[in-house]
């Protein structure tokens, strides 16, 4: 029998399992990288697109542009003659206000000087007193023509929305806390105080 030498591979054997796996996670890792230039490419196109629309916009809407700022700057001036008529309207109504209320009082200044010139030549003092109380009444008159209200007090509870203690007085329990003297009266022009009455209240 001839024996012939052989050769006999001692070298381990090489495994290249793992060598192929990372191989191909790294193939997928560049499919997901291409996969995503890929849609960023896409909407890229699609911005351009609609970038060069915009710019590129028909003569009719570049009119209805025009015509929209046309109104706007009319719109504006107009507002601007508005307010500036309104403010004028509202100077000449307070001015003509005070006006109305000036003449409402001439009358009554009319009367005082009759009553003043009368006590001068009379010594009546009955009919002086009468004369007094109808000028009185009259301009009570004119003012709550006007709007103009007395504010109630005497008696009343201490109201600091209407009223103005201006001195406490000892009284009896049922009368604390309670207005016992008016010093100056006090007047509402419609619902608007215009003058707080002033007051003693009771402790």
């Amino acid at each position: 029998m001839d024996n012939k030498a052989q050769t006999i591979d001692t070298d381990p054997m090489y495994d290249d399992r793992e060598t192929v796996a990372a191989a191909e996670a790294e193939m997928e890792e560049q499919e997901r990288a291409d996969n995503l230039s890929d849609d960023s490419d896409g909407q890229g196109d699609k911005t351009s697109q609609t970038t060069g629309s915009a710019a590129g916009a028909p003569p009719a809407a570049e009119k209805e542009h025009v015509d929209w700022q046309d109104r706007y700057v009319r719109l504006a001036a107009e507002f601007d003659n508005y307010r500036k008529r309104t403010l004028r309207e509202k100077m000449e109504l307070v001015a003509s206000g005070g006006e109305d209320v000036i003449k409402s009082l001439l009358g009554v200044m009319d009367d005082m000087d009759r009553a003043m010139a009368a006590m001068e030549k009379s010594d009546d003092v009955d009919s002086m007193k009468q004369g007094v109380a109808l000028i009185h009444q009259k301009l009570l008159d004119a003012l709550r023509s006007k709007g103009v209200q007395e504010i109630e007090a005497m008696g009343a509870e201490l109201d600091t929305d209407l009223h103005e203690a201006v001195a406490k007085f000892p009284v009896e329990d049922e009368r604390k806390g309670k207005i016992i003297d008016v010093v100056q009266k006090g007047y509402k022009l419609k619902d608007k105080v215009v003058r707080f009455a002033k007051v003693v209240v009771g402790e």
